[in-house]
């Protein structure tokens, strides 16, 4: 049977299907906004509902919120809305009317700006600042969350993209967690040769297609992958070319799975020694306690190198922002749960639930695992690069996601893939930058 990226490109979606999508999410918005936005009404007094759309962190909000309540006499209550796009759509028509929700579980970056244009939720610029002042949130997040120079947006959790890996397996075949991009180069060689398959990529779920356009251009050039994202450069370069083109070599070398196995499925893989390396946000762990890993034995993680050891060392990080509506109809005391939301004891009892990495600085890890990842991003001072995924106008980000997925099951296709993302960009950030002189 031939390997999934042998495959031809799955084609776009077509506009019939996106109709149907959306039609779709705007036929729930009634129901969504009954059942999943109850602060319509208002929630009783000393408590305050968070919208979001993921119930992996439902239990984690509820942890946060019963830490509230000791520390602000505030309960911070969870709902959920697990659909991607009615969560969508309800947030984006709501904050026009007085059925909103008091707070929101959003996305940084652009998303996060996009949000904010509309007047609808809050400027948290104090409340940033304070917490700076107290040493609750590290600094050089600010730009992740901020519009025009106000903040609307607080970090909930910080995780890293790394590599996850088995060390078990790796000391089988005679290796360790690699330093350099060649040590890394190296390791996938011994282990295809050893039989394990080095390397996790997918396009299972669509948006996971970017991780590894968005980690080899990083570690290639970080200063710009940072221009790209942001539009100062063009896909068209010779940098972004480079960066396909080593990813192309992978699959020539036979590193990677089929591009249709999930995480939940490569982590099992990996703690099973079939798969060398996994890479993905911190928030995996998670799921691969739940598989079995045990910090330490089976289970470990790494930064990927730089390839160019003469370039500023980065990490890619992705952090959700905790929001407050303008028209919520609990907004005072949403604005208290503001204030309160980077205390050491709230960020605890969050940060350990959900098990990933934590904003606050002074807050210990949740494993050892993030634990040391942590203590290597702040003691090197790696330059935090937001995650493909918040960066950039959000439709655009949506069609070249669409595009690398093609790739990764076409690798012959890099020119050809790169004019199609620019010629996307052009007009993106055109719209982009209009809408900002209004």
């Amino acid at each position: 049977m031939p390997r999934a990226h042998r495959s031809p490109p799955v084609p776009p979606v077509s506009p019939d299907r996106r109709t149907l999508l959306l039609t779709a999410a705007t036929a729930v918005t009634t129901g969504v906004l009954a059942a999943a936005c109850g602060t319509a009404e208002g929630r009783p007094p000393g408590e305050v509902a968070v919208l979001g759309d993921s119930p992996a962190w439902e239990k984690p909000m509820a942890a946060a919120g019963a830490a509230m309540r000791t520390v602000a006499a505030l309960r911070m209550v969870p709902e959920v809305n697990p659909s991607l796009e009615s969560f969508e759509q309800v947030v984006k028509s709501s904050l026009r009317t007085s059925k909103t929700p008091d707070m929101l579980k959003y996305w940084s970056g652009y998303r996060l700006r996009d949000l904010a244009r509309t007047g609808g939720i809050e400027d948290l610029t104090r409340q940033w600042d304070r917490a700076v002042a107290k040493g609750r949130v590290d600094a050089s997040l600010r730009e992740a969350f901020t519009y025009r120079g106000r903040v609307y947006g607080l970090p909930m959790n910080l995780a890293y993209w790394v590599f996850f890996y088995n060390p078990e397996v790796f000391r089988e075949h005679r290796l360790k967690a690699p330093e350099t991009w060649d040590d890394f180069l190296a390791a996938c060689t011994r282990l295809r040769k050893g039989g394990v398959t080095p390397l996790h990529g997918t396009a299972d779920g669509r948006w996971p297609s970017f991780i590894w356009f968005q980690e080899i251009l990083s570690r290639q050039d970080p200063v710009f992958y940072d221009d790209l994202m942001n539009g100062r450069e063009r896909y068209t370069d010779p940098r972004a070319e480079r960066a396909l083109r080593t990813l192309a070599s992978f699959f020539d070398k036979d590193w990677f799975t089929p591009m249709d196995m999930n995480h939940p499925d490569a982590a099992a893989a990996m703690l099973h020694g079939e798969v060398g390396m996994v890479p993905c946000g911190t928030w995996l762990g998670s799921t691969l306690a739940g598989a079995g890993g045990e910090p330490g034995k089976n289970l470990g993680a790494f930064v990927l190198p730089m390839a160019d050891p003469k370039a500023r060392p980065a990490v890619i990080f992705e952090s959700s922002a905790l929001v407050a509506t303008v028209k919520g109809p609990d907004r005072t005391e949403a604005l208290r749960a503001t204030r309160s939301w980077l205390h050491p004891a709230v960020m605890k009892a969050f940060s350990h639930t959900l098990q990933d990495g934590c904003p606050n600085p002074r807050v210990a890890a949740a494993n050892p695992v993030i634990g040391s990842l942590a203590e290597k991003v702040r003691g090197d001072r790696l330059w935090l690069l937001n995650r493909f995924w918040e960066q950039g106008p959000p439709e655009l980000v949506e069609a070249t996601v669409d595009d690398l997925a093609g790739f990764l099951l076409n690798p012959s296709s890099a020119r050809e893939t790169l004019r199609t993302m620019q010629g996307r960009a052009d007009e993106a950030w055109r719209v982009w930058r209009e809408a900002e002189k209004t």
